[in-house]
């Protein structure tokens, strides 16, 4: 640890230095709002930041140059209280960076690092509601909670910061999903899976931005959709939510079809609902006692064999998440 102070107290001065060159480069740009503004506001700076930085003799060169050494001196400093002062403006410096490496063409990091600069500017919002206010602040209408409307979807689609509109896209979509797990097991994991895939393919660079926000929005749309699949089979949520563990890909289940799906899935809300008590998810000879339930139920509707263990698996799963709502309703 001596060497790390030894380095530490070596890089303080050398920070201070490229600090204000940076500062000096900024000179006369106010860019206040990067510490007391929303997150569209502090994106709004970027564009502007550039058109300075541009405007002067060797600008970028001077600015990738400085922020580079910044940088590096202050991840030495980090734990200082001389770089905790300056944390903020750092941020806001090797934003500026990423976001004329990006928008200039040249290294090849700067897709990275904007991404990164955005990121960390939208997290921050998301710590509290102001996702709504970057929505208003973009233009857009604030959204109803569902947040799928082919209206507000359409105007997502249309945002400026496609970056921006991938990361909110991102976060309201989890979001949705961390709602229903509480509601449908097999729905939330099915969407999770599908997100991840095209977050993936994203990350990964085997889609484009424009590419990855289609998804995101027919992602949003299937969500919606199954949303509404219950009203269509005329099942309430917590049968729609058995009927989901019920029903596989497999032809012989299709071949039950749907009316018996229905059948089993109501039967089951009953069944469990009254034989399930305030702590049965710790108590072995109660969960026994359902499993064997729900398989006499499967059997007598005539429910593949073979994909019995699985569907029973599933629809105890699926009561447990179920049964903390009845415990309180």
């Amino acid at each position: 640890t001596g060497r790390t102070n030894l380095d530490q107290e070596e890089a303080v001065p050398v920070m201070l230095a490229k600090y204000e060159i940076c500062r000096g480069l900024f000179h006369g740009f106010d860019y206040s709002a990067w510490h007391s503004g929303k997150a569209e506001q502090r994106l709004a700076l970027l564009p502007a930041a550039q058109e300075h930085i541009l405007a002067q003799p060797d600008g970028k060169p001077r600015l990738l140059c400085a922020v580079t050494e910044l940088s590096q001196a202050f991840a030495l400093a980090v734990t200082h209280p001389e770089a905790e002062r300056i944390r903020e403006d750092v941020a806001f410096f090797q934003a500026v960076r990423a976001w004329i490496t990006k928008k200039t063409k040249g290294e090849q990091r700067s897709d990275e690092e904007l991404d990164q600069a955005i990121r960390q500017i939208v997290s921050k919002a998301m710590v509290s509601d102001e996702v709504i206010d970057i929505f208003a602040a973009a233009g857009l209408k604030k959204p109803d909670i569902s947040i799928l409307s082919d209206e507000f979807l359409a105007e997502v689609r249309g945002m400026p910061h496609r970056n921006l509109a991938v990361e909110l896209l991102q976060k309201l979509l989890k979001g949705e999903i961390r709602t229903r797990s509480k509601r449908n097991v097999v729905q939330a994991r099915s969407f999770a899976e599908l997100l991840e895939q095209a977050l993936r393919r994203y990350q990964n660079r085997a889609i484009e931005t424009a590419q990855v926000i289609e998804e995101l929005i027919a992602l949003a749309k299937q969500m919606r959709e199954a949303g509404e699949r219950g009203e269509a089979l005329g099942l309430n949520d917590d049968e729609l939510a058995f009927y989901d563990a019920l029903e596989t890909n497999d032809s012989a289940v299709k071949v039950l079809g749907e009316p018996t799906l229905q059948a089993i899935a109501r039967e089951l809300v009953e069944t469990v609902r009254r034989n399930v008590t305030i702590d049965w998810t710790l108590r072995e000879n109660v969960r026994a006692q359902l499993r064997v339930m729900v398989k006499r139920i499967l059997r007598k509707h005539g429910y593949p064999p073979d994909k019995q263990e699985q569907a029973t698996q599933l629809v105890l799963e699926q009561a447990e998440v179920l049964s903390e709502g009845w415990a309180v309703a």
